[in-house]
């Protein structure tokens, strides 16, 4: 092995890790990825982990100011652009990225929306529809873009195909970020001071609210279904497994009461992960 081999080794699997020790829920839908695709999947979550961490507190924990945070940022994001042109960094996690997205062709026009996403985290507190829009594309949407690039790296999907591949994986990453912001919807204003969604404050949040969300969700999520068939088959078992999964998620949060949604994080326990799991493979990822 050469020594840019063992050095791409070691990146991947520090890529590996961040997704392991960070998440569940997509950490079990990447394991039943084929080998290649699972690898490039924990590529693109550690990146996406990595920038997270800067804006949700861990850098203020290590005593950095906002500001601070935001040239941590900043760095962060040359640094992602130049290993992408380069296929190096000193960075284990952005080369990890960089080696899939020169193998998958992600390139900077997605790359850039999600930092500009990010940088919306240590600035924004509030959101009109609009910002809010901008914020899901950025952070969430994109990051499906990226993830359909691995699926189909090997395929070559007709325009019509592609457009609608293009539109499912934007509608599930809408999906699954919409979810989140409702699960955390305590954490976000007590721990980070934000409010993700547009006119509605923690104090008078009610059950219309509630509902009205969880509508938006599953509209999103009833989008995203409609496009998994269309994915090579270990992608569709896996996309299935974690539209599953929040599916779950946003039922459980619909028959929880408003008030308890306002300070509860709502979950999905690992019995039913499981079962989600044997069922969405069993079927084929429908």
């Amino acid at each position: 092995m050469t020594r840019l081999g063992l050095y791409n080794r070691v990146a991947e699997r520090s890529a590996s890790l961040v997704i392991r020790e960070y998440s569940t829920s997509f950490g079990l839908a990447s394991r039943i990825l084929s080998t290649g695709s699972r690898q490039h999947i924990d590529n693109v979550y550690a990146l996406v982990r990595l920038a997270d961490e800067i804006v949700d507190g861990v850098a203020v924990e290590a005593g950095l100011t906002p500001k601070e945070a935001g040239q941590q940022l900043d760095a962060l994001e040359s640094d992602t652009y130049r290993a992408m042109e380069t296929g190096y960094s000193t960075n284990l996690i952005v080369h990890a990225f960089a080696l899939t997205a020169r193998d998958v062709n992600i390139q900077k026009d997605i790359v850039e929306p999600f930092f500009t996403s990010m940088r919306m985290d240590l600035t924004d507190r509030v959101y009109t529809q609009e910002s809010f829009d901008a914020y899901v594309y950025g952070s969430a949407e994109v990051v499906g873009l990226m993830c359909l690039a691995v699926f189909i790296r090997d395929d070559k999907p007709d325009t019509e195909t592609a457009r609608t591949l293009y539109a499912g994986a934007r509608a599930l990453g809408s999906a699954f970020q919409k979810v989140n912001f409702l699960r955390d919807l305590a954490a976000d204003v007590d721990d980070l001071g934000r409010s993700y969604f547009p006119g509605i404050t923690i104090a008078a949040f009610t059950e219309e609210d509630k509902h009205r969300l969880c509508d938006d969700i599953s509209d999103d999520l009833d989008a995203a279904a409609r496009t998994i068939p269309l994915l090579p088959r270990d992608a569709a078992r896996a996309v299935g497994l974690a539209h599953g999964l929040f599916a779950r998620l946003n039922s459980r949060i619909r028959s929880t009461p408003a008030e308890t949604v306002k300070s509860t994080r709502i979950r999905v326990n690992d019995l039913e992960k499981i079962l989600i799991a044997v069922r969405v493979i069993v079927r084929g990822g429908k």
